[in-house]
């Protein structure tokens, strides 16, 4: 869907990388070994969305680091934009609706990295969870985006209760 919106492949993970996260962030070789691509066509994107203003950069001892510029107007639309790509929209609104009294929800692992793995993991925090819910719920999200979908669902201690951690593992 992106991709015919968004032709540069290295712009589209560039894009992805600093806007799945506002606290992302890289430098040009960094990003290069990454995403295996030259550093000619990293420079020469970073510079365009730098220029852009969706970028912004920062000299720390002869690096310079680029982050998403989330003062920019078009930062929370753009970062929606990346979010419902990914299908993390997806995947939280139907959670919240139906899993329990969720106190949480937090994407990490490499998709909060900024890194299209095929693997999401998410990690629920909360109270009387729908574990069955959330398992069928991870494998139909996965199958649906073609990725491998792993759930970590932590129930906070209480008094004379252990702390559960669940975990789906889910392949396509």
């Amino acid at each position: 869907m992106l991709e015919s919106l968004i032709t540069s492949k290295t712009r589209l993970k560039l894009l992805i990388k600093f806007f799945v996260s506002a606290s992302n962030q890289g430098y040009l070789r960094g990003l290069a070994e990454e995403f295996q691509e030259s550093t000619n066509a990293i420079r020469k994107e970073l510079n365009q969305l730098e220029d852009a203003g969706f970028l912004t950069k920062k000299s720390d001892k002869n690096k310079i680091f680029y982050r998403a510029n989330t003062t920019h107007s078009l930062f929370k639309p753009l970062q929606k934009l990346i979010h419902t790509f990914l299908g993390i929209d997806e995947l939280v609104d139907h959670v919240l609706g139906k899993a329990g009294d969720i106190q949480s929800v937090s994407l990490i692992g490499d998709y909060a990295k900024g890194l299209d793995s095929g693997q999401i993991e998410v990690l629920i925090l909360g109270e009387n969870l729908n574990e069955a819910y959330l398992l069928r719920l991870a494998a139909k999200v996965g199958a649906k985006l073609k990725k491998v979908v792993i759930l970590y669902c932590n129930v906070p201690a209480q008094e004379g209760h252990c702390i559960q951690l669940y975990t789906s593992n889910t392949e396509v």
